[in-house]
């Protein structure tokens, strides 16, 4: 693998604008993210282009692909190219280091790699998801010690009694901890090397039995060399063999989709079988049906809300109806920056949503103030006088959270910024058109649709008029 490792990162650095590359073969076992070292993983650095930015040729995007067509170059290698945060993500979603992983579970490892192949032949040919591998799976040499349990009770030998001696045996076991100073040494007990290098002579090791005799290994077990798979993946308990899928489109929820439908009727999956979807497009829908869900009941108590404040359902609803016609710019503007909806839009949306209600409850109290208490008709100098008068706190709110986003919208590039980026995006755009709604929109409902409204609330001193 270091041999693969070293040709990977030349290909890397062969990009103008990467600095330097780092790389680690696998991760520990006692971490929460373990991956084998069969798996490489490079962190580039990429040269500082702050003050050279009219030097520069190619965006982020340009480099990536440059980064991705090189890769592919190299032979037997799957590469998946992303920020450490979306990586951090991956893994947490799926345990894949893929934004789709398609995971195959069963008994039988040959019946389970059967499968894994037979899906994978069915997603690459699908327009997006040509770029899928398998597990990394492939038979070693291993030695077999296979007890045999009629002459080991014969014997009076317990499989876990001729387990634990075998471990201690040709593992080694801790038994006391030597210290000098500070420094704690684990003292171990281990056969010598000559003594376990084959399987003769692992077959004469003695092996104490109940009565405290000993006898040969291989008069209770089998010692044999054999072929097995470098790693067995389980998950709850379960083997399982996995399909990591890098799309190349956007609507990742669409192609998979389609894949199940293909797979069900040209992969046929024995009894005892099974296969799930998972990775960022299923957090991404289990988090939009959430949101959706969620938005619609607080919305609903926010129209109940609203009404007991103007006491009149159509002023809240007047309310209600500047959400969706904020939302317009923040679409716009992700149309056109990002392309893409995604949980961090949604937030946004919301935020914007928010932003927008509280303009329009603050425009009409002051409508039913200066009705109540200034003496003012249900006029249209009435309308233009309450808009004006509110015009400045409007703009100072949506300004003040503008320019405080402005840095992040201009930071899409930027490693880190993969949710904060579109959050962004879309409160910009969605101040914008829900300042200019506010203004020219809501003074023009107002003024022709809630005369009667207005009267209601005045007639029964809701709290909006105070």
């Amino acid at each position: 693998m270091n041999k693969i490792s070293d040709v990977i990162e030349q290909q890397i650095l062969a990009v103008p604008e990467v600095r330097k590359v780092g790389r680690r073969l696998g991760r520990a076992e006692r971490g929460d993210h373990v991956v084998p070292v069969s798996t490489a993983e490079f962190d580039v650095d990429f040269r500082e282009l702050v003050g050279h930015e009219s030097t520069v040729k190619r965006g982020r995007k340009e480099i990536l692909d440059d980064i991705n067509r090189r890769l592919k170059t190299v032979p037997g290698v799957f590469a998946a190219v992303s920020g450490p945060l979306a990586d951090r993500i991956g893994h947490m979603l799926s345990g894949v280091s893929a934004p789709v992983a398609i995971k195959v579970f069963g008994p039988d490892l040959d019946t389970l790699r059967r499968l894994g192949t037979e899906v994978q032949t069915v997603a690459k040919t699908i327009p997006g998801f040509e770029d899928a591998k398998l597990d990394q799976q492939s038979s070693i040499p291993q030695l077999r010690i296979e007890a045999n349990r009629d002459r080991a009770i014969a014997y009076g030998v317990t499989p876990g009694a001729l387990n634990d001696q075998l471990s201690a045996l040709l593992g080694g076991k801790e038994i006391a901890e030597l210290r000098e100073g500070q420094r704690a040494v684990n003292l171990v007990i281990r056969l010598p090397l000559e003594w376990r290098d084959s399987p003769e002579k692992i077959a004469r090791l003695p092996i104490e039995t109940e009565s405290g005799q000993r006898i040969p290994l291989s008069l209770v077990a089998e010692v044999r060399e054999a072929k097995g798979p470098n790693v067995i993946f389980r998950e709850n308990s379960q083997r399982r063999f996995t399909i990591a899928i890098k799309p190349t489109v956007r609507d990742v929820g669409a192609l998979v989709t389609r894949l199940q439908g293909e797979v069900r009727e040209k992969v046929k999956l024995p009894e005892g079988y099974f296969i799930t979807y998972e990775g960022e497009f299923q957090a991404q829908k289990d988090a939009t049906e959430r949101i959706v869900l969620f938005s619609a009941v607080v919305f609903l108590i926010i129209v109940f809300l609203l009404y007991g404040y103007f006491q009149s359902m159509a002023l809240a609803l007047q309310v209600m109806l500047s959400i969706p016609l904020s939302l317009i710019g923040g679409l716009v503007y992700t149309w056109l920056k990002v392309d893409n909806i995604s949980i961090a839009t949604l937030v946004g949306f919301i935020a914007v949503g928010g932003v927008a209600a509280r303009n329009g409850i603050m425009m009409l109290s002051h409508y039913l103030h200066l009705m109540k208490h200034e003496g003012e008709g249900f006029t249209r100098e009435m309308v233009e006088r309450g808009t004006l008068e509110r015009m400045v706190p409007v703009l100072m709110t949506a300004l003040a959270a503008g320019i405080a986003l402005i840095p992040l919208v201009l930071a899409g590039d930027q490693p880190g910024k993969e949710i904060l980026h579109p959050v962004a995006v879309v409160i910009v755009g969605g101040l914008i058109s829900s300042t200019l709604l506010e203004f020219l929109v809501r003074p023009l409902i107002f003024f022709h649709l809630g005369r009667k409204a207005a009267a209601q609330a005045i007639e029964r001193d809701a709290a909006a008029t105070q």
